[in-house]
């Protein structure tokens, strides 16, 4: 009797710290210990984000992440427990933000990087908001028309805010899908021209294995393959495998046979994840990687989502820092994947890795207006080759 009380007790806080109408499926979407993990990573994102709201980082990419978590936990911008931290995140975006539309203040190598995940996120913003902040509008619009200006004319983007013959890898293209289809999400335009582009240039970005690369699409369709960094081959990695699966969702493109190839792939390197270190602030893959990866599951959906996510969540539950004797280690977690890689270290690879796993955690409850989207019918285009 005493352990029902107390478990009852913990839901009944639990449920008063988070926001109401909670969507999670069942049990292998949603776990008490996951929900207590979110609450965690989120106070320690709040103690440490600073009065500047950046989490002491001049990276809008990392700091729109830092939003990203907790309006991803339902937390818009300016209401509820959080209201204020997410606002202040925003804020920090929107001030820097250049009169070009361009949302990047560091390195000029991360200009297109940095700029679409935060145009993501703005995005994400102006749908939770319906649109009441006009200065958020405002570097919005300006954010989107720099992603169609700088669409390289294969249609693909450089990491420099530039137009130029050819895009530079897919990991620029992914970030330009988020940020459009977010718009897009939000009502406002974005051109088809663009679209259409960026799905062709994504399509090249797949490597058939074990043939000629030159194959045709029936040859390709036989044989395994995967989305790879640049087109024609190499770097064929979990996180581009999933960054190729985002795109062609992001655009619309719900049934290309690439998608399950790619989500075979993807899901058979989770059944390969070993049982965390407890406590050790290790993610499953690298921020990066996790962060596309659990989006390719949830949208994919079906099988997909049901049997892997639960992998990823369990792992993340596990590997948490938990320090309740210090504030400034309990609740986070590291960009550090089982495999040792990550690309942020530092300070700012906490936040990163902090803010991906509050993310994957806070999926299921589908507060983000692109978690709760349907499949938008003017994005389709007619399959390569027909009329």
């Amino acid at each position: 009797m005493k352990r029902i009380w107390a478990i009852a007790y913990v839901v009944l806080m639990l449920s008063a710290q988070l926001p109401p109408a909670v969507r999670g499926e069942g049990d292998w979407e949603l776990t008490l210990e996951s929900e207590q993990a979110l609450l965690r990573g989120l106070e320690w994102l709040d103690k440490n984000q600073g009065p500047e709201g950046n989490w002491t980082s001049n990276d809008t990419g990392l700091v729109s992440m830092g939003a990203l978590a907790f309006m991803t936990a339902g937390h818009a911008p300016g209401r509820g427990k959080y209201g204020q931290t997410v606002q202040r995140a925003l804020d920090y975006v929107i001030k820097n933000a250049k009169p070009s539309g361009l949302l990047n203040i560091s390195n000029q190598q991360h200009d297109m990087y940095n700029h679409g995940l935060a145009t993501f996120v703005l995005g994400q913003a102006h749908g939770m908001t319906t649109g009441r902040d006009r200065r958020l509008n405002s570097v919005l619009d300006r954010s989107l028309k720099l992603i169609a200006a700088t669409q390289c004319l294969d249609g693909g983007w450089d990491y420099h805010a530039r137009r130029k013959d050819n895009g530079h890898d897919l990991s620029l293209a992914v970030m330009q899908a988020k940020a459009l289809r977010s718009a897009m999400d939000s009502g406002l335009e974005v051109s088809p021209a663009v679209v259409d582009l960026a799905i062709k240039s994504v399509r090249e970005h797949y490597t058939p294995s074990g043939g000629p690369r030159d194959a045709s699409e029936a040859e390709q369709m036989k044989l395994p393959g995967q989305f790879t960094y640049s087109k024609g081959g190499g770097q064929g990695t979990t996180a581009m495998a999933a960054a190729g699966v985002v795109c062609l969702q992001e655009f619309g493109q719900y049934e290309d046979w690439r998608i399950s190839k790619n989500m075979d792939l993807i899901t058979e390197r989770i059944r390969q994840l070993k049982n965390p270190q407890p406590r050790s602030g290790t993610m499953p893959f690298d921020a990066y990687t996790l962060y596309y990866v659990g989006q390719a599951l949830y949208q994919v959906g079906g099988d997909y989502w049901q049997q892997s996510y639960p992998t990823l969540r369990d792992s993340l539950v596990a590997s948490q820092v938990v320090d309740l004797n210090n504030p400034t280690q309990n609740g986070r977690w590291y960009d550090r994947g089982q495999d040792g890689g990550g690309r942020v270290g530092g300070k700012p690879g906490e936040l990163y890795g902090t803010s991906v796993a509050c993310f994957i955690l806070a999926i299921p409850n589908r507060y983000l207006p692109i978690l709760q989207e349907g499949k938008i019918e003017s994005l389709r285009t007619r399959p390569p080759g027909t009329r």
